[in-house]
């Protein structure tokens, strides 16, 4: 009975790293970072032959099918977590504030964020369209910081594939 339990606890820890360096490589093919997509395919598939391997040389042991689907729906969670964390690439914001607009151009450009300002009309009249690129990891800090400002502006959020021109980060 031990052996069949740590054998599906090992399926479900082997679903979990090659589901989760799924995400990641995924994240990676669409950010167009082939070779580290091939290095984290290459281990993807070759931790995920080791559980398949296991599964049909025991394949009278039906916990290890719990285990690897467990592994899998875990895998998704951690996966997108550590991607959250990282925050690979870059993401654009459009920020509207009917209210604070020049305060948030102001303390953005403070803070040396790049910000671009788009000049608008909505149903209220005049407004601005607030546009900052930043690196994905900044994104929380910098909506935060909108929110002290207003908390009522509308931020749209992009995922943002840089092609040519000059992107700063932070010039601090």
């Amino acid at each position: 009975m031990f052996e069949a339990i740590s054998g599906a606890v090992l399926i479900m820890f082997m679903r979990i790293c090659d589901v989760s360096i799924g995400t990641m490589r995924t994240i990676l093919v669409v950010q167009g970072r082939k070779y580290l997509a091939g290095l984290a395919g290459s281990i993807e598939v070759l931790i995920w032959v080791f559980a398949i391997r296991y599964i049909f040389q025991n394949l009278d042991q039906v916990i290890n099918l719990f285990g690897y689907s467990i592994g899998f729906g875990l895998g998704n969670i951690i996966g997108i977590t550590i991607e959250q964390k990282i925050g690979l690439g870059f993401a654009q914001l459009n920020i509207i504030s009917k209210i604070a607009s020049e305060k948030i151009i102001e303390i953005l450009r403070k803070q040396k964020y790049g910000v671009t300002v788009l000049p608008a009309h909505g149903v209220s009249g005049q407004l601005s369209i607030i546009v900052v690129i930043i690196p994905r990891k900044f994104q929380k800090k910098l909506i935060k910081l909108i929110e002290s400002i207003d908390s009522n502006a509308f931020i749209t959020v992009q995922h943002s594939l840089p092609y040519r021109g000059f992107i700063h980060g932070s010039r601090k």
